[in-house]
This record gives structure tokens, C-alpha cells and sequence, in this order.
């Protein structure tokens, strides 16, 4: 078999590069330099030229760009018919996406075109050996998910299938120093679509910023069932403004409607890598050790000693949160 390239689908808003798209180029580096392949890319749009001297810097080697006005904004039948023409032009060995709501929409899409396999919101991606009785394939892709509501890590091997196709979702791989001497090779390619090809049309295009910014948090104060009444959230607030900290959540959380989904770090979640992560009455089920484990440092409060979260835990308090957490407050306070 001819090992060709790791290919990364980016996305892009604006003609602004998602950072998923960085995080997955810089992956694709990763992966790439063992099978001793390039990095390639596709990236889907109009007016983003500019924009895509940025994925050099971050490992890529070629861009295969797609420009068309009717493209300025994403719609799902169009982008996965180029994307699966340019995959199918170049083929890659390996095509990574964002399970982002337009990588989980167009991913399908072209795994279907292409009659290949996909593995969904893998949180690690890796080069092994896989051996099944007297077969072996070397250096095939090992995707890497939980499965089975999160109880179990299962690793998902598609050696025969051409290309691998996997979506990670965002937050999950490390972005790698930039490196601005770095270039990148930007190949146009014929926008080959007809009108046809367009079932709907983007009239309108409404956004509402999210208030809450858990990826780039500093400090994040998050808060589990041992949370469960709003006088023990409050409790949680105020630990967090004193701290100047962001409020996360388990998903437990959120199904209490204590919270909105915005807060919930996890595997359904936001995956974050806080300097400081205060889990305060969580559990620690791997759903949302998930998105939060490569904190630089991690303090568990919780009542049960046996409690998951203690086992990543930097620092662990035994004790209620309703207790632990005004004590907190008023020693940061005394000490500020």
C-alpha cells in the first residue's frame, strides 16, 4: 500500500480559520512524520487565501484551496462533494476533521461518498501496529474513544479502509508552537459544482457570542451533583469571583438545569487545560476526566475518599463543598 498523506478538512467562519483545524494540523505533523508522508490540507470557501499562510506555520506542507462566492458560507452538500473530489484526486491515507456541527455534518457525508471508514470525537490519534492472527499492518492509524457511554476506552482500526477518517473534537489536541519561517504551498483547484449542486441558500447569517470562555480560562471553578441546591452554587460563584475564574460543570449539572451547557467541561463537553481546575463535588466519571485531565494542577473537593476524581487529582480535600468552599473563600480573602 501507498502511504500518500495526512489530510486535515478546515473550517473556517468568515473567512477566519477555526482553531480545531490548527489543533488538527499540528496532529496531522505528529502522525505524518512517522509514516514519513506530508501534511495536506483542503480548505473549502471564498476570500480566505490570505488566511491560509497560517497552516504552514503549524505543519502543513500543500493547501488545496476551493474558492467560489457561492461558498462563502458553509452548506453541507457542496463542501462535502469538493472535499471528496479532492480526496479522491490526491488520496490521503488518513483524513482528519473537527466534530465541530459542520465536521459532524460533513464528515458522514464523504465517508459515505468514498465507502471508507470514520471513527467520531476520537480524544487521541496515534501510529501503531495492529495484528489480527497472521496479519499485520504496520504503522496504521489507532483511533482512539470512549464507547459504551464512556465506561470503556476503545481503540477502532480500519487498515484496509482508504482513506482513515476520524473527527476529534476541538480542545482535545495540544496546538504546537507556531513556526512563522514555516511555508506552506496553497494549490488552487477548479470549483466544479454546479447550481444544482446548492439545495438550500443561506439567506441569513445570525451569531450570538457565547459569554462564557472555558477554553482559554486561567482558573476554572467547576461544580458537580455535590452541587446540588442553589445555595451550594452560589457558594461555587462566589469561590470563583474572588478568584477571577471561570464557572464549569459536569453534565449532571446541566441536566439539573443548575447551568447551561456552555459551563459543561467534559467528553459532551468543552475539553480544557486550566492552569488551576477546582472540582467541587464531581465525581470524576472518565465522561469528564475526558475534558479536563491535562490540567496543570487539579484540587478534588468531595465527601466520598473513594471518589474517582482523587485519582488525577494534584491536591485532594475530603470533606462537603458546602463546607470546604466558604473556608476557601476566606483564606484567599485573608491572604489577598
Amino acid at each position: 500500500m501507498t502511504q500518500k498523506s495526512v489530510m486535515v478538512f478546515i473550517e473556517q467562519s468568515d473567512a477566519k480559520i477555526a482553531d480545531v483545524s490548527l489543533e488538527l494540523v499540528c496532529r496531522a505533523k505528529a502522525l505524518a512524520d512517522p509514516l514519513n508522508v506530508p501534511v495536506e490540507a483542503v480548505a473549502v470557501g471564498y476570500g480566505m487565501s490570505d488566511q491560509l499562510d497560517v497552516l504552514g506555520h503549524y505543519g502543513c506542507d500543500t493547501v488545496y484551496c476551493v474558492e467560489d462566492k457561492r461558498l462563502a458560507h458553509f452548506t453541507s452538500v457542496p463542501y462535502a462533494k469538493i472535499a471528496a473530489g479532492i480526496i479522491k484526486k490526491y488520496k490521503p491515507q488518513i483524513v482528519l476533521f473537527g466534530a465541530t456541527t459542520n465536521g459532524r455534518d460533513v464528515a458522514p457525508r464523504i465517508a459515505s461518498e468514498l465507502k471508507c471508514g470514520l471513527t467520531a470525537d476520537c480524544t487521541e490519534l496515534k501510529i501503531g501496529e495492529y495484528r489480527i492472527k497472521d496479519h499485520v499492518w504496520k504503522k496504521t492509524l489507532m483511533q482512539i474513544r470512549p464507547a459504551f457511554g464512556g465506561n470503556i476506552i476503545a481503540t477502532i482500526v480500519s487498515p484496509e479502509s482508504m482513506p482513515s477518517m476520524a473527527t476529534v473534537r476541538e480542545g482535545v489536541m495540544k496546538m504546537s508552537r507556531p513556526d512563522p519561517s514555516r511555508k506552506v504551498k496553497i494549490q488552487k483547484e477548479k470549483c466544479e459544482i454546479a447550481d444544482s449542486d446548492f439545495p438550500t441558500e443561506v439567506i441569513e447569517v445570525v451569531r450570538k457570542e457565547s459569554k462564557v470562555d472555558l477554553k482559554s480560562a486561567k482558573i476554572i471553578v467547576s461544580a458537580g451533583m455535590g452541587v446540588s441546591t442553589p445555595e451550594a452554587m452560589q457558594k461555587v460563584r462566589e469561590l470563583a469571583d474572588v478568584l477571577g475564574a471561570e464557572i464549569g460543570c459536569s453534565r449532571a449539572v446541566v441536566d439539573a438545569g443548575l447551568l447551561c451547557s456552555d459551563h459543561q467541561v467534559g467528553q459532551t463537553g468543552t475539553t480544557v487545560r486550566p492552569n488551576l481546575y477546582i472540582a467541587c463535588g464531581i465525581s470524576g466519571q472518565i465522561q469528564h476526566r475526558a475534558g479536563m485531565a491535562e490540567s496543570k494542577r487539579i484540587i478534588a473537593i468531595n465527601s466520598d475518599p473513594n471518589a474517582p476524581i482523587f485519582e488525577i487529582a494534584h491536591y485532594g480535600i475530603v470533606g462537603d463543598v458546602n463546607d470546604v468552599v466558604p473556608k476557601m473563600i476566606n483564606a484567599y480573602k485573608a491572604k489577598a
